[in-house]
C-alpha cells in the first residue's frame, strides 16, 4: 500500500541558475559554513578579561551605593550647616538678654536714683554699681552701666560685690598652656568647624575698649534715646558677643543705660549637641545604607554576572551544550531575564540541531540520485552498449537530473521558510473565503486531471478569522490537497470541511480522500523530511519535504496538523484523513 502521502509546494519551480547543480549544492555548502562560523567570532580570553573586570569594578555597585549615600551625605552636611538653627538660638539668646535687662534696669530705677517725683531724678553711681554686681553676676552676664551723658559708670567685670575693683590674676609670661585632653581636643576641633562655617563675616568685630564710652555701642545710644536695641559682633578669636541695651528710667525720664553681653559659647555647646547627635544618626544611617546598598548590589549584579559568564559559555561551547542558571524563582526581573535567556538558549540549539540534521539530510539525499546519475553516464558511456539500452539510462539520467533540480529548490525553499515566517506580517486571515477560492481553483485547474471532485463544507458559524498568514496557510491546504490527489483514484471525491471546536476553541479543518490510506507505523514518519514512497511514475516530481514544510508553518503559528486513516465499520480503510487545527485570531489578541 502506497504510504507517500507528501506534496513539497504549490509554488512554481525554476531551473537551477547560476552554474547548475554543482553551484547550488556549493552555495548551500557556503551559507553552512558561514552558519557555523560566526560562533567561533570571539576568543576565550575576551571572557577572561570580562571577568576580571566584572570582580574588581561594578559599575552597577558603584551607581547604586552612590545613589543611597547621597541623602545620607545630605544629613551629614546639614548635621554640620545649621545656619538657620544657630540664627534661631541667637534671636532667641537677644530676646533673654533684653527681658533680663529690662528687669534689672528697673530694679536700679527703683533703688539708685536720687530725687523724687517733683524735682530731676538722677542714678546714685554707688548704689547703682553695689546694685548692678548683685543682680547681674549670678547670670554669668557681663552688664555696663551709661550714665545720661554716655560715661561708663560701672562692668560687671571689673566689680566685685562690695562695688570695688575685681582685679582677674594672669599666668606668668613665659608659662606655656596646659596641654588639652581628647574631651578638649575634640572641643577645639568642633569649634573650628563651627566658625568655618559660621556667619560671622556678616557681624562687625568686637573692640575691647579700655575706657569704653555710649559712642562705642550703638545700641546703647538707642537706648538713652528710650528703646530697647540688640546687636551682634564678632570678636578676635571667632566667638560671637551678643549684646542688649535697654534704657534705666523713672518716672519715664531716662537716666542712662543698661548694656548686658555675652558670647555664644552656651549656643555654641548647644551647636555641638545637636551636630554630634545628627553626625552620629548620619554615620549609623551610611553604614546600614552602605550594607543594605552592597546586599541590595550583590542581589542584583552577582545574577547578571552569572548570566553573563553562562551566555559566553553558551556562545563559545563546541561538542557539548551549558545550561543557564536556573534563577527562575527570584520571581523579579532578573527572573524573568534568566527564563528568556534559557528560552532563548533553547531555542538557539534547536535551531543549530536543526540546521546540522538538515545539512546531513540534505547530503543523504543527494547521494542517491548523484549515484545512481554517476553509474548511468558511466554505463551509457561505453561503446558497445546497444541504442536501445543506451536511451533507457538517458532516461533515468534525465530522471535523475529533474530530481536533483526538486531536491535543490525544495531545499532552498525550506531553508528560507524559518526566517520568512519569523519576518511575515501576522493578521486575521478569513479561512472560510480562502478555502472557498482553493476548492474552485482545483474543480477548474488543470492539477485535477483524474477527474476527482473536491467539496467544500462548512460545519461551524462564522467568523473564521484566524491568526497568521493566508499565504501560508493556503500553501498547507495545497500540499494536502495535492498529495491527496496523487493518491485518488479516478472519480473519487475530496472533502474539505471548516468546523471549529468547542467553547471558541481552534478552527479545525478536515481534508479526507478516498485513496489507500496510510501504513498505521507512518502516521507520524510522513512529517519527516525526505520521507518518499511513491510509484515509478512519479520519480523525481516529489522531493519529501511537502509535509515537513506544513507541519513547520502550522507549528509556527501556533496550530498543528496530523493524519489518521478513516475506515468502515467493518475496519475497512476509506481513505486517509489530515486534521489542521488553525488558532483562531480573537483568541490570539
Amino acid at each position: 500500500m502506497a504510504s507517500d502521502i507528501d506534496t513539497a509546494t504549490a509554488k512554481p519551480r525554476s531551473p537551477a541558475r547560476g552554474g547548475g547543480l554543482p553551484a547550488a549544492l556549493k552555495r548551500l555548502f557556503l551559507r553552512f559554513r558561514r552558519a557555523r562560523r560566526t560562533t567561533r567570532v570571539e576568543s576565550p580570553s575576551t571572557v577572561r578579561r570580562r571577568r576580571r573586570h566584572s570582580r574588581r569594578y561594578s559599575p552597577l555597585t558603584r551607581r547604586i551605593l552612590l545613589l543611597n549615600i547621597v541623602p545620607v551625605a545630605l544629613l551629614a552636611l546639614g548635621a554640620v550647616y545649621l545656619s538657620d538653627y544657630e540664627d534661631e538660638l541667637i534671636d532667641a539668646e537677644l530676646a533673654s538678654l533684653l527681658v533680663q535687662g529690662e528687669m534689672v534696669a528697673a530694679g536700679i530705677g527703683e533703688v539708685a536714683v536720687v530725687g523724687g517725683e517733683t524735682t530731676v531724678n538722677r542714678l546714685d553711681a554707688d548704689a547703682a554699681r553695689q546694685l548692678l554686681t548683685r543682680l547681674v553676676r549670678p547670670t554669668g552676664v557681663r552688664a555696663r552701666l551709661f550714665s545720661e551723658t554716655g560715661e561708663l559708670l560701672g562692668d560687671s567685670a571689673l566689680l566685685s560685690d562690695a562695688g570695688r575693683i575685681h582685679v582677674t590674676p594672669l599666668p606668668p609670661p613665659q608659662q606655656s598652656p596646659p596641654e588639652p585632653n581628647d574631651e578638649r581636643f575634640g572641643e577645639g576641633i568642633a569649634d573650628w568647624i563651627a566658625r568655618q562655617l559660621s556667619h560671622a563675616d556678616r557681624y562687625p568685630h568686637y573692640v575691647e575698649q579700655p575706657s569704653p564710652t555710649v559712642r562705642d555701642f550703638p545700641e546703647a545710644a538707642s537706648a538713652l534715646r528710650g528703646f530697647n536695641a540688640s546687636a551682634v559682633r564678632v570678636a578676635s578669636d571667632g566667638r560671637l558677643m551678643l549684646s542688649a541695651a535697654v534704657p534705666v528710667q523713672r518716672y519715664k525720664q531716662v537716666m542712662g543705660a543698661l548694656l548686658l553681653t555675652r558670647d555664644n559659647r552656651a549656643i555654641a555647646a548647644s551647636l555641638r549637641e545637636v551636630r554630634y547627635d545628627m553626625l552620629t544618626i548620619a554615620v549609623a544611617a551610611l553604614g546600614i545604607t552602605v550594607l543594605l546598598s552592597l546586599y541590595l548590589a550583590g542581589t542584583i549584579t552577582q545574577p547578571i554576572v552569572r548570566l553573563a559568564r553562562a551566555a559566553d559559555v553558551v556562545r563559545l561551547a563546541r561538542d557539548t551544550r551549558p545550561e543557564i542558571p536556573d534563577l527562575g524563582r527570584r520571581g523579579d526581573e532578573i527572573g524573568d531575564l534568566n527564563d528568556a535567556l534559557r528560552s532563548m538558549t533553547d531555542a538557539l540549539w534547536q535551531r543549530l540541531n536543526a540546521i546540522e540534521s538538515f545539512a546531513a539530510d540534505v547530503a543523504h539525499e543527494l547521494k542517491n540520485p548523484l549515484t545512481s546519475l554517476r553509474s548511468a553516464i558511466e554505463v551509457a558511456a561505453r561503446p558497445d552498449l546497444e541504442p536501445e539500452r543506451r536511451v533507457r539510462l538517458m532516461s533515468i539520467v534525465i530522471d535523475d537530473i529533474n530530481r536533483l533540480n526538486r531536491l535543490i529548490s525544495d531545499i532552498s525553499d525550506a531553508s528560507r521558510l524559518d526566517a520568512e515566517l519569523m519576518r511575515g506580517e501576522v493578521k486575521p486571515v478569513d479561512l472560510q473565503a480562502l478555502l472557498a477560492d482553493m476548492s474552485r481553483h482545483y474543480a477548474t485547474s488543470t492539477a485535477n486531471k483524474s477527474g476527482v471532485a473536491i467539496d467544500f463544507r462548512v460545519a461551524a458559524n462564522p467568523p473564521f478569522a484566524a491568526h497568521g498568514h493566508d499565504g501560508r496557510y493556503g500553501q498547507v491546504f495545497r500540499n494536502v490537497v495535492d498529495n491527496a490527489l496523487s493518491f485518488s483514484p479516478p472519480g473519487s471525491r475530496i472533502v474539505i470541511e471548516l468546523g471549529r471546536e468547542p467553547r471558541n476553541g481552534p478552527f479545525v479543518v478536515t481534508i479526507d480522500d478516498e485513496g489507500p490510506g496510510i501504513p498505521e507505523d507512518n502516521l507520524e514518519s510522513i512529517f519527516q523530511r525526505f520521507y518518499s514512497e511513491r510509484p515509478t511514475e512519479h520519480f523525481g516530481q516529489h522531493s519529501g519535504l511537502g509535509l515537513s514544510i506544513c507541519r513547520q508553518i502550522m507549528e509556527t503559528y501556533g496550530g498543528s496538523i496530523s493524519a489518521t486513516n478513516r475506515h468502515a465499520p467493518d475496519g475497512r480503510v476509506l481513505g486517509a484523513r489530515f486534521t489542521i487545527r488553525v488558532p483562531a485570531a480573537d483568541r490570539r489578541g
